[in-house]
């Protein structure tokens, strides 16, 4: 029997969910899950929990189903990350250390030197860049709030770096915002990482609005 842990199964499912492999309302059985990670009902269980927890996931009557998000919660979610994003980096501006900022720039770096990376990819590592700037914050209440809210906004096959030129542009937001976190500046870090909150709002609204006339399901990013 494989030895995967909660949290590994967490990642795997969540990775599925984000590819499209398990797509939304799609019924998630804890012993069809069980044989195929090999692992006992008992890991499964708990993963499927916290995937609930995150918003991933949502009860159906006795069924538990990939989430089907709305455009409503999608938004409300977003305007909210825009502000706690901000004040992140506000934080990270006047609480961070030198090892936070040589983990800012090495990933920026990593992001870089990527050669046409998947849609995963670009959601996988981004997800590590904003983690790393809330840590630089030193404030686990928000780092806390933002852990949660960042799962209400990957249920998606799609996300809104893969349209058009936005990887590119993201990652000179980053670089912009790491570079106000270096130079301690919190009221210009609080309103870049706003502003790059809000473009990606935008896009995802534009997407939603694709989708609605297509008659396709696109959750957010």
């Amino acid at each position: 029997m494989a030895s995967h842990d909660p949290e590994s199964l967490v990642k795997m499912l969540r990775a599925d969910i984000v590819t499209g492999e398990l797509q939304p309302g799609a019924p998630l059985r804890e012993t069809a899950l069980a044989e195929r990670f090999g692992v006992s009902r008992t890991p499964v269980r708990e993963a499927l929990t916290r995937l609930q927890g995150f918003g991933l996931v949502e009860r159906d009557g006795r069924t538990l189903r990939v989430t089907v998000p709305g455009p409503e919660r999608t938004v409300n979610t977003y305007n909210v990350r825009i502000a706690l994003e901000g004040e992140a980096a506000a934080e990270a501006a006047e609480n961070r250390q030198l090892g936070d900022l040589v983990e800012l720039e090495g990933l920026i770096a990593r992001d870089r030197a990527l050669e046409n990376p998947t849609d995963v990819q670009r959601l996988d590592t981004n997800l590590e860049f904003h983690a790393a700037l809330w840590r630089a914050a030193h404030n686990p209440v928000l780092v806390e709030l933002l852990e949660r809210l960042q799962f209400h906004v990957t249920t998606s096959p799609h996300s809104t770096l893969s349209v058009g030129d936005r990887w590119t542009e993201a990652l000179n937001e980053h670089e912009a915002i790491v570079t106000a976190i270096d130079r301690r500046d919190a009221d210009e870090a609080r309103s870049l990482a706003s502003e790059h909150m809000r473009r990606a709002r935008e896009l995802r609204i534009r997407l939603l609005r694709e989708a609605a006339r297509t008659g396709k399901v696109v959750g957010p990013r």
